[in-house]
């Protein structure tokens, strides 16, 4: 009897492996969860076996899954080099990979993927433009950057960009321990009259809180700025403000107790990020590889965060 295995096979166990549950892997995939699950019942019925524990969490595998996986490992690798390899021989692979980012926080996450790019594109120049920057967007037309990461989609059409989606995430509240907000269930905008907002020195058009909560409310609490992340978070803890950052960015400080955190609004206040690039550049096979890389190793390494 013919084998139904495919290499989409290998790549979803490996998926499921990596995304500990069947959510996390269809979102890897692309797949709905229904036809990965279909995926994985038409292999095991064509064995006759289970590959891996429905009801485990993380998701272990049996021995025929084990054995599946451990071809997948062989073989996988094999297959990117392959395709990478005839890219470079059909498009070529020297070139530049400037990344400009509009938002504090995306440093931490862009490490990873940065890491992973360098070690499958080495004759690639990868770099981030320094320094802080209002309309990231504007750097592209000026040949200054190859990729901006922002958190909106340009009104209309903007020529000659595309925008690629990567992640959304939840921007929480943050409070100290002791403040009497932290008994309701969400905040509201007009909770935070009368407190002190502290956030990052940028427009106010970049603060997804202001720009789309306090603002439309006509709420406009005392304000202050910091630089860095933890600095905000020292001045949450000492009872000197409130701030509004992404769940990602905080969770190992909440995980400490350091500072306290509550939902914005009754379903949250999601932020999205998306990766700008100019349409001449889009097929290029290592930035469709780049942008592949910020969206697994996000969802892979981020907590609370789900592909676009």
């Amino acid at each position: 009897m013919q084998s139904p295995l495919e290499l989409r096979h290998l790549k979803t166990l490996v998926a499921l492996r990596e995304a500990g549950n069947l959510s996390r892997a269809a979102q890897l995939l692309n797949l709905t969860q229904s036809a990965l699950s279909h995926q994985l019942k038409a292999l095991e019925e064509h064995y006759g076996a289970v590959v891996f524990e429905r009801k485990s969490n993380p998701v272990s595998f049996t021995a025929p899954g084990q054995r599946l996986l451990q071809l997948a490992d062989g073989v996988l690798p094999q297959v990117q080099d392959a395709e990478r390899d005839v890219a470079r021989l059909v498009s070529g692979s020297s070139g530049a990979l400037r990344i400009v980012v509009e938002c504090h926080t995306c440093f931490d996450w862009l490490m990873p993927a940065m890491d992973a790019f360098r070690a499958r594109w080495p004759e690639v120049e990868l770099d981030i433009v320094s320094g802080f920057h209002a309309d990231p967007v504007a750097l592209l037309h000026q040949d200054r950057a190859e990729v901006a990461i922002v958190s909106e989609l340009a009104e209309g059409e903007e020529q000659g960009i595309e925008y690629l989606p990567l992640f959304s995430f939840e921007i929480v509240a943050l409070l100290p321990h002791s403040h009497p907000l932290l008994e309701r269930p969400a905040l509201a905008a007009q909770d935070f009259a009368g407190q002190t907002l502290i956030t990052y020195p940028v427009p106010d058009d970049m603060l997804d809180l202001v720009r789309r909560v306090l603002a439309p409310a006509g709420v406009a609490p005392a304000r202050r700025t910091s630089e860095l992340t933890v600095a905000i978070l020292q001045l949450v803890a000492s009872g000197r403000g409130l701030a509004a950052l992404p769940l990602w960015a905080v969770k190992s400080y909440l995980d400490r107790g350091y500072v306290a955190s509550q939902r914005i609004g009754d379903d949250g206040l999601v932020g999205r990020l998306y990766a700008a690039v100019p349409a001449r550049l889009r097929e290029r096979p290592y930035v469709r590889e780049f942008v592949r890389l910020m969206r697994e190793t996000s969802l892979l390494s981020l907590p609370g965060v789900s592909l676009l």
